[in-house]
């Protein structure tokens, strides 16, 4: 069985959580394939360095481009695997977007993300125009579609019909390596260096509008009244310039720039010690297919206050505290109550969640879907 696994769509410049992801699980599918099992990954040559040493077992099929000029890369996914991906005997396709035709292979679609339905504002309009045509598209031609949430089954029933007996529920994880409670002391000195010098609460995410970024400034500024002083630190990058002079100028609105810390983006490494260190996290996305960074900011032993919408409730598993994502006096009370009085309950909560959810099962889960369509499809040639 030869799988190969389109890694595309990353930009090596700007590596994002599909990155993490696949860093995750390509190791863990290695190291239990079984004699005729090879792993081949779509790579270009700028991003071939972001995924190396796997074992003799895993190879690399080169296209000449992979996000960091997206037409070109999809249309090379649509005419150049026909001809390429039959010359190393692919056996399996693992993608997020089916080609325009595929001949030779199984096809397991890696589903992700609905933004381009749910959130529509969030996505430049190509880019959501080729989603909402590619994605029923794929669906339909999938022999299996691996889904990280039983939310993202629901939400993809509400935009178009899919054969419910080929979706793959497998969750994503943590790495319970990198993500440990810690040294709050040292942690809060790492933390000082990046101008967060007081107590205070931790929101780690990409700024995009979805994000709802500007929905805890609003929450912030109900709740630093009882929180002593304490400050928001918001880390994560704004690839939009626009949304994110919003944001410094809705913090000044709101007379909260003092007490708030745009941080920016940090090394995923570095996140951990602003969760080691925090009072409480708080994650008021309005929409998400699995919210990673809620088991995260468990793992480290830091309370959790996220959406009560889309997969969050799934994903904290009762661990966290659940606030309405629109409301921002919802979101204050929350933030209020974990930082206070729940902050012990949540922590031995979360590390009991956050324990429940590993790479190595997620892997394991993974190549068994890959395993499956391809017995299904010898089968079938009989």
């Amino acid at each position: 069985m030869r799988v190969a696994i389109n890694l595309l769509t990353e930009d090596p410049e700007h590596p994002s959580g599909a990155h993490w992801f696949w860093t995750r699980v390509i190791p863990e599918m290695a190291q239990r394939l079984e004699s005729g099992e090879e792993l081949h990954l779509l790579v270009s040559p700028k991003s071939r360095h972001l995924y190396q040493g796997y074992g003799p077992r895993v190879g690399y099929i080169t296209y000449p481009w992979s996000n960091e000029r997206r037409i070109p890369r999809t249309l090379s996914e649509h005419l150049y695997s026909p001809l390429r991906l039959p010359l190393s005997r692919v056996d399996v396709l693992n993608t997020l977007m089916a080609p325009v035709m595929n001949p030779a292979w199984s096809l397991v679609i890696h589903m992700k993300t609905m933004h381009a339905f749910a959130t529509p504002e969030a996505i430049p309009p190509l880019t959501r125009a080729y989603r909402k045509f590619s994605y029923p598209r794929s669906a339909r031609a999938a022999d299996a579609i691996i889904i990280n949430s039983e939310s993202l089954r629901a939400e993809i029933g509400k935009y178009f019909q899919v054969d419910d007996r080929k979706f793959r529920l497998i969750y994503e994880a943590v790495d319970h390596e990198l993500f440990t409670p810690g040294d709050a002391g040292a942690a809060r000195a790492k933390v000082a260096t990046y101008g967060v010098t007081r107590p205070f609460v931790l929101f780690v995410s990409s700024l995009w509008p979805y994000k709802n970024c500007d929905g805890l400034l609003r929450a912030w500024a109900r709740a630093r009244g009882e929180l002593q002083g304490q400050q928001l630190a918001i880390v994560g990058g704004g690839r939009d310039p626009e949304y994110l002079a919003s944001l410094h100028a809705l913090a000044a609105e709101l007379g909260i720039s003092g007490d708030v810390v745009f941080v920016g983006a940090v090394p995923l490494d570095e996140t951990v010690h602003f969760y080691r260190a925090a009072e409480a996290f708080v994650y008021p996305s309005l929409n998400e297919t699995f919210g990673l960074p809620i088991l995260e900011a468990m793992a480290c032993g830091c309370p959790v206050v996220t959406s009560d919408t889309s997969a969050m409730p799934e994903t904290a598993g009762g661990a966290a505290l659940l606030a309405d994502p629109g409301d921002p006096e919802s979101i204050a009370r929350a933030i209020v109550e974990a930082a206070g009085p729940a902050r012990d309950r949540l922590r031995d909560l979360g590390l009991t969640r956050a324990s429940q959810f590993t790479w190595a099962a997620t892997g394991a889960a993974t190549l068994e879907v890959y395993r499956e369509v391809a017995e299904r499809r010898r089968k079938g040639r009989k």
